[in-house]
Formats: C-alpha cells, structure tokens, sequence
C-alpha cells in the first residue's frame, strides 16, 4: 500500500519518478548537464544520476550564480531532477525551482526520512501538498 505524506509546496507542480537521496548538499554547478551525473568530489552521489529522479536533499550549497548557472545547464540539457524534496530551504535554491518550474516540497515529517529509499517510486505533489511512496 502506498504511504502518503503531508508536505509543504516550494514552487509549484507534480511529478513522478524514482527517489535519489543525498545526505550531503548539492551544488548544482557540480552536476554534470549533459547528463545529470554528480561530479563532485567524495560527495554522497558522486558518479550518480540525479536527471528525471525526485532529488530528497538536505539543501543547497554555493553561491547564488553557482547555483542558478547549474540549474540552468540542467534544464538547458533537459536534465533536470524531476522534483526537488528538501530539508533546508535557502532563497537561491527556491527562486531556482520557481524559475526553472521544477516542483519542490519541503517539511516533511521525520518517518518519510525514515521509510523512502533510493530508488523507491515516488510522486510529488506539491499543488495539493503531499508526497506519495509507491509499492
């Protein structure tokens, strides 16, 4: 049976794909566009893909043109995640999901942490406010 969860919606949307969980900050600078694959050294996801999956994060890391620079190639390169699930919200990391219209959510409660695992089937829905895992 599918759990659902209840969340507060970022930036607007829906979507539906297999979860990628990072336990460190991303730096979408250091995700490489043509692919979606994580660059970044000894980072959690290194050689991974993050394009088309629902990315559950703790935030983002950099400056604010690192950030939107990376986003931008990703979505340039139509490599974008799917949906963006997120711990720590900062300002260049929700206006980059506004602009770049990719759904993100945020507050969740502690057992959606405890129960997702990478590759689960996940759906965002972030313009009714909850976040479902699949069988």
């Amino acid at each position: 049976m599918a759990k659902r969860f209840s969340c507060h919606k970022i930036s607007d949307g829906k979507a539906q794909s297999d979860a990628i969980i990072s336990q460190d900050r991303i730096m979408f600078y250091q995700v490489r566009p043509e692919d979606g694959m994580m660059e970044e050294k000894n980072h959690c996801l290194e050689g991974r893909i993050i394009a088309k999956k629902i990315l559950v994060f703790p935030g983002g890391k950099g400056s604010s043109v690192v950030q939107q620079d990376g986003l931008y190639h990703l979505d340039r390169f139509h490599n974008m995640p799917a949906a963006l699930i997120v711990q720590n919200p900062d300002p260049v990391l929700v206006a980059g999901a506004i602009i770049m219209e990719i759904p993100m959510v945020d507050r969740l409660p502690a057992e959606f942490y405890e129960t997702v695992k990478d590759g689960d089937a996940v759906v965002v829905n972030a313009d009714e406010g909850y976040v479902e895992i699949l069988d």
